[in-house]
Formats: C-alpha cells, sequence, structure tokens
C-alpha cells in the first residue's frame, strides 16, 4: 500500500509539472488536482485557524405519505435521500488496475476490493473512467484498448471489463457512472506512435498538439459529433446508469501557449469574440452529449463535475467570493449555462479546498453552488478531496475533523444532495481516519439515492408475499425492482417509517430472492425501489424475536 501511495503522490506531482509546462508525461488524473496549486500561492503560508464544526442547520420537511393522509415530519438531520460517491480513476493505474499487465482475475479481484469497501463505507455510487485518453477500458469498435490494462495502448486483455465493472456494482447496491474524458487524444503528440485506427491517426485534422499533448480541437463539429457517438455507444450497450464528464475541457493553463485553434475560429467563430465561441463550444457538446444519451435511454443520468469556481466576484458580480482560478475564462466551462439550458442532470462541482482558505473558501463555494441550481430540476453534489486529507502543505489537510466538517456545512443547504470523493485509493487507506468519522457522524444509516427531476418516475409496485420466518424476511422479486429500502419502528405510527433515514435498516439489492435478516423485533415496512430510486408504498410485516 506504502508504494502504490507513493506512486500515487509522484503522478500528480507530475500531473501539476505538466500542467504549468512541466513534464509532458503528466496527466495523473484530473484537473482538481491541480486546483490546490492554482490557488495556493496567494495563501501557502498563511496561518490557518479550525474551528468547531458548524452546527447544522435544524430543518424539518413535511410529507404527506401514501400509506396515511396525515402528514409526518421528515427530520433535517436525517435525510433518506443522498448520493454518496466514489471516483474510480483508470488513467495512469491511479485507482484501478493498480499497475498494467495484471491477470483478468487479478483486475477483477481488486475492483471487487474497491467495491466492498465502497460498501463498507455506506457509500451507494461509483464513477469509473472508461475513457481516460480516447481510449476505452471496454471492447470498442471505436477507438483501441486502453494501455492502463495491459501496458500496450490497443493490446486486447483478453476480456471486456465493462459488464463485469456494472454488474460488481450493481450486485453491491452501487449506481455505476461511466466517466469520460471529453478531449484529450493522447499524452504524446507523435501521433505515429498511437494504434492503427485511433481516431486521432485516422483524423490528425481533429486534433490539436499542445504543450506535449495531443487534444481533440472542441470547435469543430466533427469532434462533438465523434465524442457523442463515443458515449452513445457505450449508453446502448451497457447497463450503465450514468455519464459523466470531469473538468477537462479546453486544457488547463500551463507555459501560456496559445491553444492553436485559429484555423477553426475562422472557420466557425462568425464574428463571435474568441472566448464566447470557445464556451459556446464546450455548451454545444453538453447539450449534444446530453440529447444523445437521453435518446438512447432516457434513464441514464448526463452529469459533469466542473472546477469548483465559475468565476470570481472580482471578475463577475455573480461571481464566488474567491481569488482563484476561474473556469469560465480559463477552460471555458460555463456551468451556469449548462443548468440554465437543462443541458445536465446534476453538477459535482470541485470544492477541493478547506473551509477558511482565502483564495478559495469551501464555506463561500457551496452557498454559491447552492444558489446557482437553485429551482433549477439539476442536482448538486460536491467533489470531495479526499486524496488532500493528510498532506502537509495546508494545515487544514491535517486535521481530522476538516473534510467531515465539509458535510456538515453541507446540511445548511437543501441544494447540496451528497458528495463524491475522490478517489478511491483513499477508501483503503482512510487518511486520519477520516471516512471513520464521516460513518460514525453523517453516513449512520443507508441512503437512497436522490431522484432526479426531469427522468422517468413510474412509482414501483407494493412488493408482495412478504413473510417472516425466525426474523428471515422475504419477499417476490419484482421485476422493476433494482432493491429494496427496508424500515424498522417500534412503538411509533409505522405509516411515517419510511418518511426519512431513522428508521432505515437497509437497502438490500435486487435479487432472485430478495431477503433481509432482522436483528431486532419491530414493525418492518419493506419499499421497492426502481433503478433511478423511484419508490414505491410499502409491504408490512410484524417480528418478534425470542
Amino acid at each position: 500500500m506504502a508504494n502504490r501511495a507513493g506512486r500515487r503522490e509522484r503522478a500528480i506531482s507530475e500531473e501539476r509539472a505538466a500542467e504549468r509546462g512541466g513534464s509532458a508525461r503528466g496527466g495523473s488524473v484530473r484537473g482538481p488536482l491541480l486546483a490546490s496549486l492554482v490557488v495556493a500561492a496567494a495563501s501557502a503560508g498563511a496561518a490557518y485557524a479550525y474551528g468547531p464544526e458548524p452546527a447544522p442547520k435544524k430543518s424539518t420537511t413535511t410529507v404527506r405519505t401514501a400509506a396515511a393522509a396525515e402528514t409526518c415530519t421528515a427530520s433535517g438531520t436525517s435525510p433518506k435521500r443522498q448520493l454518496r460517491g466514489v471516483w474510480i480513476a483508470t488513467v495512469h493505474n491511479s485507482d484501478w488496475p493498480s499497475r498494467t499487465g495484471l491477470t483478468p482475475a487479478r483486475q477483477r479481484a481488486e475492483y471487487v476490493e474497491i467495491l466492498d469497501n465502497a460498501v463498507k463505507r455506506r457509500l451507494n455510487a461509483v464513477f469509473v473512467q472508461v475513457r481516460p485518453a480516447s481510449d476505452a477500458i471496454y471492447a470498442s469498435t471505436l477507438e483501441p484498448w486502453s494501455q492502463f490494462l495491459t501496458g500496450t495502448p490497443g493490446k486486447d486483455p483478453g476480456w471486456d471489463p465493462l459488464p463485469f465493472l456494472i454488474s460488481e456494482a450493481h450486485k453491491r447496491g452501487l449506481e455505476f457512472q461511466a466517466w469520460f474524458n471529453p478531449y484529450r487524444a493522447a499524452y504524446t503528440t507523435d501521433v505515429s506512435a498511437l494504434p492503427a485506427g485511433h481516431p486521432a491517426r485516422v483524423h490528425p485534422e481533429w486534433t490539436v498538439k499542445h504543450e506535449g499533448r495531443l487534444y481533440y480541437n472542441p470547435g469543430l463539429p466533427e469532434v462533438r459529433a465523434w465524442v457523442a457517438k463515443v458515449v452513445t455507444d457505450v449508453v446502448r450497450r451497457y447497463d450503465v446508469d450514468g455519464v459523466h464528464f470531469d473538468d477537462y475541457f479546453y486544457p488547463y493553463p500551463g507555459n501560456g501557449t496559445r491553444f492553436a485553434d485559429a484555423a477553426a475560429f475562422a472557420k466557425y467563430g462568425k464574428g463571435a469574440k474568441l472566448a464566447d465561441w470557445r464556451r459556446d463550444n464546450v455548451n454545444k457538446l453538453v447539450a449534444q452529449v446530453s440529447g444523445a444519451v437521453h435518446g438512447t435511454k432516457p434513464y441514464v443520468k448526463f452529469g459533469i463535475s466542473p472546477f469548483g469556481i465559475w468565476r470570481n466576484k472580482s471578475n463577475d458580480p455573480k461571481g464566488s467570493d474567491t481569488n482563484g482560478m476561474s473556469a469560465y475564462d480559463a477552460i471555458y466551462a460555463d456551468a451556469k449555462a449548462w443548468i440554465k439550458a437543462g443541458s445536465v442532470d446534476y453538477l459535482i462541482p470541485q470544492l477541493y479546498w478547506p473551509r477558511g482558505f482565502s483564495v478559495a473558501d469551501y464555506d463561500a463555494l457551496v452557498p454559491w453552488w447552492a444558489e446557482a441550481v437553485r429551482g433549477s430540476g439539476v442536482d448538486l453534489y460536491i467533489g470531495q478531496a479526499l486524496y488532500r486529507v493528510g498532506t502537509k502543505d495546508t494545515p487544514a489537510w491535517t486535521k481530522p475533523a476538516e473534510m467531515p466538517s465539509h458535510l456538515t456545512v453541507n446540511r445548511r443547504y437543501p441544494e447540496v444532495k451528497g458528495d463524491v470523493y475522490f478517489s478511491a485509493s483513499g477508501l483503503a487507506a482512510n487518511p486520519l481516519g477520516v471516512l471513520d468519522r464521516i460513518a460514525k457522524n453523517h453516513y449512520t444509516r443507508p441512503a437512497l439515492l436522490p431522484v432526479i427531476k426531469g427522468l422517468p418516475a413510474a412509482v414501483p409496485a407494493v412488493p408482495t408475499g412478504l413473510k417472516n420466518t425466525a426474523g428471515n424476511l422475504t419477499w417476490t422479486a419484482a421485476p422493476q425492482a433494482r432493491a429494496y429500502g427496508v424500515y424498522r419502528v417500534t412503538g411509533e405510527n409505522g405509516d411515517c417509517a419510511t418518511v426519512d433515514a431513522r428508521h432505515l435498516v437497509a437497502v438490500v439489492p435486487a435479487d432472485d430472492r430478495p431477503a433481509y435478516t432482522a436483528k431486532e423485533s419491530g414493525e418492518y415496512y419493506v419499499t421497492a425501489l426502481d433503478r433511478l430510486n423511484n419508490e414505491g408504498a410499502p409491504a408490512r410485516v410484524t417480528v418478534a424475536l425470542p
């Protein structure tokens, strides 16, 4: 584990150097790894005084249940629906597989270990990187096999991992989102080194060589069509629950080299300013991919994890009270435009800075993003920097209470419906015991996934055949069910049992013979959940254990 952690830290350092124009190898994981670098210069030496966790905002929600005419009051501190996810990065073997050339059996074993750690931490979603750089962690006729499986670009690993990756997640009650990088074409500018048939080799006119890497030109309609085609191929052939983009759009600032898209701008700019045209190119891609995903399977979600700062208030009065890099101006990513257009189902802004950090304060950014999505129907989850916990360049990250306090802050804003952690390596490492704290104070109960407005909303039927045999609850499998919620109450009004998580004891993945073993006596209620976590009315059974 220590060797793997050290390798990962080196990869992260190389990514930062590459983004600044240093090593061309780089590309370890994501733009958020650059986030601390971008903003830290102004405050790296500043003292940081960490206070106690803020008190959660006490709130209740009145809900009229299907089981009774009365209203039920839901606890604001025990939300039943909450996305709890983790990113699993394949690029440079950051999370999975741990190295190239492993046997399929070893790759499967490593992945199952990650999933089991996710379940142990009461998570309910994984975001798995299936296309790091115009390559594939799955069998594709469009793009070559990823080098991160075998060590050789284009080499067949001897199996198609994706069906296994999806089915094992579903067996454990984990939603599976396929994570794509839309514009990165290769980690080299030598097109001849790419596998035969690589789209960048077949269509070099689609590409831009920039600071040691190869990118697809976002200004070309052919590129947008290609990305949409690749995504559609995966959605059509595999049982994914969502499609996910990270924050890599136009390249992050590096050496200051101009991105060479002048020819495309001259052809398609139509009198617009360069920056506006670039943003419009990204907006067009987002809308096109959204349409392709929902047109192929209406229940598949589409979302993006943008860089955590849209714009600073100094740039724009609508911006956040921050002083870091602006995604709108630097990488031409306009998250507010996606919200307004409804072209995303959710956003996961990468808020990879601590509370009180002067350049990008978590306490300032969460309410800004909450306000940005308010009333839009776009779900908001927060990207959390698990990889930063325990690092020493910023004092706050040396404190075990820092990240748990983020979740406490989140409770103040009902728009925040969950968190996603970067990344899976941290699940086993559990730096500073932070995941134990989160489980104890925030994830004390399982959680259903949030239901996103605008996606199919059919309500599953009441489970049938529910019976108790010495505490073993069984019921008839429902064809439309992906999982079942199990609730328990004692001496309380059971009609309100399902209103929040106070009585939720388990989320049972669908099975041919669904069952749950009761550990205590009480009134048990079982509901069916479809793949989008729409929940039906409950069936009820009494359990009296000796």
